[in-house]
């Protein structure tokens, strides 16, 4: 997931407040201890109607912190994954929190053995500026299903959404349970720093690297939400128009600007014409206005914008055939064209650091082999995308490569399905969440033995004998 450090922070919150602001949370917690399931599922249902009460202004300010987006893509895409996650946290969190019994082997019995579930305490979140609501309250509402407190770190490319977001927490939260820090890279630096029990990291890899690096000073375990370069194959003789208007979906909304947007597309080679055409006029269906139309979401920043901008100029340069669909030219600041880049080569730059903007290249391919390992030979990405048919080309990409997560004909909506654990691996993230998974994640499992007053551990212990070999003998067996 691409990171941009570029706008002012909307305030500045020194190393000490930070600290201070921690200690409360931690002294609150220590005090009060795990909250019963009453308290959590009353917690989520405040935050649920904050949000829900809040939906225009939020999705306002988003706007406004892009210079345009849709209030629609902000409802669909940022706030109702948050909306769904908490209802689902909370129809399912009873039966998470019930303690699990284990097993306890014979020679222990009648022992008793089992898991209890116990929140981890004071949770830190650092979420990215892309989705500013969903990046930051999904990992929130499970923090608070989970028991926990929390500290949040929002970016500072999005003064506007967290004076919203600000004001709707302070309503409805005490800061002891909790507390937005909003500052620039340097109060980032120093928020990754502190001893929480847990951190949650959505952004870049080469940001993550250094979140992971001053986490784990204090020994803090971190679940890191980062990127890379997903994919999408598109099996031989699979319908061009379904392919490309779903490819167009994932890819251009935002923007672009999504860390599970395909990144690139695989196509055979006998196929790229007719997905170029059919990714035209997919795109022209869904923003018939080019660059001007109210659908279609600016950058975030003119530095991003420029940056894009230097990737298309290379691909041409370097010899690739560049699209732009639509008119290049808009009457808002920082919009980019939907960009189809053909015959894109592993030299050129769009191909060697994730996008994260409206630029598709589309690579050929002859065979599914090929395809399988132009992926391997790359950084596990967080998502991979397969449009085909079931058979063998189907399960052998599924079997022979390694993703956060997969979806089959179709972009995007794994994201969104509350059951499935969303989560990267490799330089694409670590740890997982959503749902249970995040639940889990962010509880600590504590597993109790208990012995019964008459028991046969007796036999194992001093003075050893004749009864001591015979039991060793049956364990050993």
């Amino acid at each position: 997931m691409m990171t941009v450090q570029e706008a002012p922070a909307l305030d500045f919150e020194g190393k000490t407040n930070l600290t201070d602001k921690l200690a409360l949370q931690r002294a609150s917690f220590l005090r009060d201890g795990a909250p019963p399931l009453a308290r959590r599922k009353a917690d989520l249902a405040k935050l649920k109607q904050a949000l829900l009460a809040n939906r225009e202004q939020l999705a306002n300010a988003v706007s406004t912190d892009f210079g345009h987006r849709s209030v629609y893509e902000t409802k669909i895409l940022d706030l109702m994954p948050v909306i769904q996650s908490i209802n689902y946290l909370s129809r399912n969190l009873r039966r998470w929190m019930r303690p699990q019994r284990r097993h306890v082997a014979m020679h222990f019995q009648p022992a008793s053995a089992r898991i209890e579930f116990q929140p981890l305490g004071i949770i830190g979140i650092i979420s990215p500026w892309n989705y500013p609501i969903s990046l930051l309250f999904t990992p929130l509402a499970t923090a608070i299903a989970a028991g926990n407190r929390a500290m949040i770190k929002p970016s500072e490319l999005t003064p506007a959404t967290n004076a919203v977001i600000i004001s709707l927490l302070r309503e409805i939260f005490p800061e002891e349970q909790v507390a937005v820090v909003t500052g620039n890279a340097d109060i980032g630096a120093a928020f990754s720093a502190l001893p929480f029990d847990h951190l949650i990291f959505t952004g870049s890899t080469s940001v993550g690297r250094s979140v992971m690096r001053a986490a784990s000073e204090n020994l803090v375990p971190v679940t890191l939400e980062l990127g890379g370069k997903s994919p999408v194959i598109v099996e031989r003789g699979y319908s061009m128009t379904q392919a490309a208007a779903s490819i167009a979906f994932g890819k251009l909304a935002n923007a672009g600007q999504t860390c599970i947007a395909p990144d690139y597309a695989l196509v055979h080679a006998n196929d790229i014409e007719a997905f170029a055409t059919a990714y035209r006029e997919a795109v022209r269906g869904y923003y018939p206005g080019g660059t001007d139309d109210p659908a279609y979401a600016s950058l975030i920043s003119t530095r991003h914008h420029a940056r894009l901008s230097g990737l298309i100029e290379d691909a041409r340069g370097k010899g690739a055939t560049v699209i732009p669909i639509g008119a290049t030219d808009s009457s808002r600041e920082r919009t980019l064209a939907p960009t189809l880049i053909l015959n894109a080569t592993p030299d050129m730059a769009v191909m060697q650091d994730e996008i994260f903007g409206p630029i598709l290249p589309v690579i050929a391919y002859n065979d599914i082999e090929e395809a399988i390992a132009y992926v391997n030979e790359r950084p596990r990405p967080l998502a991979l995308y397969f449009f085909g048919s079931a058979g063998n080309d189907r399960d052998q990409v599924l079997q022979r490569t390694t993703s956060g997560n997969v979806t089959i004909n179709d972009t995007l909506f794994h994201y969104a399905v509350d059951d499935l654990p969303f989560g990267g691996v490799g330089p694409s993230g670590m740890g997982a969440y959503h749902g249970e998974a995040g639940f889990r994640t962010l509880s600590h499992a504590k597993g109790i033995f208990q012995q019964a007053r008459w028991n046969f551990t007796g036999l194992l212990q001093a003075p050893f004998g004749r009864i001591t070999d015979l039991v060793l003998a049956w364990l050993l067996r």
